[in-house]
C-alpha cells in the first residue's frame, strides 16, 4: 500500500436502530455533542459542501469538504481538508471519510474509514480520534 494512503479504521456497535444513528450523524446539534464541539454546516446532499468550525487547542479552525455519498441509514461519505494541516489546499490533500451503518436486531454497527494518512503514526492518531468520536456518538444516541 502507498505510504501516503494508509487507511484509519474505527468501529462501534450502538444499541439503537440505524435511523437514530443516522439522525445523530447528520443533526448539527447532536454532532456538536460528540465531535469535539464542532459546528457542522451542510445541506446534506450529494455534491454539497460541508464545513466544520470550532476551536481546538486554543486555535480557531474551519475545515471543509464535500458530500460524496449520502444514502440515509446506510452510508455517508465526504471529503475533508483541514487548513491546520501542513499540506496545501489541493485535491490530493483531502481525506475521504466513509461511515457505513449496518443494522441487526435493533443494534447498529458503525464502521468509519479515513484514507490518505501519510505515516503509521498519523494513521494511529486518526484511528484514536475517530474511535473517540464514535464512542461519543454511541453515548449521544444511547442516552
Amino acid at each position: 500500500m502507498d505510504a501516503k494512503n494508509l487507511v484509519a479504521k474505527a468501529e462501534q456497535t450502538i444499541d439503537a436502530p440505524a435511523e437514530e444513528v443516522w439522525n445523530a450523524l447528520t443533526d448539527p446539534q447532536k454532532i456538536k455533542e460528540y465531535m469535539f464541539g464542532a459546528t457542522v454546516t451542510s445541506d446534506w446532499k450529494k455534491g454539497s459542501p460541508i464545513t466544520w468550525s470550532g476551536e481546538m487547542n486554543g486555535k480557531k479552525y474551519e475545515d471543509k469538504g464535500q458530500i460524496l455519498e449520502y444514502n440515509p441509514t446506510q452510508i455517508l461519505q465526504y471529503s475533508h481538508y483541514s487548513p491546520m494541516s501542513s499540506q496545501p489546499d489541493a485535491p490530493e490533500n483531502y481525506h475521504k471519510v466513509t461511515i457505513e451503518l449496518e443494522e441487526k436486531a435493533n443494534k447498529t454497527n458503525v464502521v468509519l474509514t479515513q484514507d490518505k494518512n501519510g505515516s503509521e503514526k498519523e494513521q494511529q492518531e486518526s484511528q484514536k480520534n475517530w474511535q473517540m468520536m464514535l464512542e461519543g456518538l454511541k453515548k449521544t444516541v444511547e442516552k
